[in-house]
């Protein structure tokens, strides 16, 4: 089945060095997506913000925020910080790094780096939107508790699904591999 709507890069690969520092790369071959954009824009438009660390910046994260930015008028890709993490990289670098792997020309979609609640992030630069990506049960009953939490204080959350071929691909597994 063909779907209309219009061409979108393939997620980026994970390409092996034999010296180390692997590296995602985007495809130039493209593929179609029948999902539409939510909006038209104006008053009503809707901003959403995508948060993690990104250490790294997966297909599945490329993947996710792809799909996000044809449901929202925009989308900020929100490098944070994880208390319960440790980034090989500082935030900044990590945004860097995230800014360099999205095309150009997705133009509704911004990269910022933030240290604080996502939730005040939001408030903050007028966002009502947190995406999350679930790759599994364990997941989304994580990402509930802390949608509830958000929701509470005035931040709804959209749960997108990882495409089946994407789950297995985690930043920790990729960062293991590394190693």
């Amino acid at each position: 089945m063909v779907a209309d709507g219009p061409a979108r890069p393939r997620p980026p690969k994970i390409e092996r060095s034999p010296v180390g520092g692997d590296k995602v790369q985007s495809s130039s071959v493209a593929y179609s997506d029948a999902m539409p954009h939510a909006s038209t824009g104006g008053r009503d438009s809707t901003r959403a913000v995508y948060p993690g660390t990104f250490d790294p910046f997966t297909p599945g994260h490329f993947d996710i925020v792809d799909r996000s930015r044809r449901m929202f008028d925009h989308v900020t890709v929100l490098v944070a910080v994880n208390a319960d993490k440790r980034p090989d990289q500082t935030t900044a670098a990590r945004a860097t790094e995230v800014q360099r792997l999205l095309p150009a020309d997705w133009l509704n979609v911004s990269v910022a780096a933030w240290h604080g609640l996502t939730v005040e992030y939001c408030r903050h630069h007028g966002c009502g939107v947190i995406v999350r990506g679930v790759r599994n049960s364990t997941d989304y009953q994580r990402e509930h508790e802390l949608a509830t939490t958000n929701e509470a204080l005035g931040v709804s959350t959209v749960f997108v699904p990882t495409r089946p071929e994407l789950a297995a691909m985690s930043s920790t597994a990729l960062r293991a591999l590394r190693t």
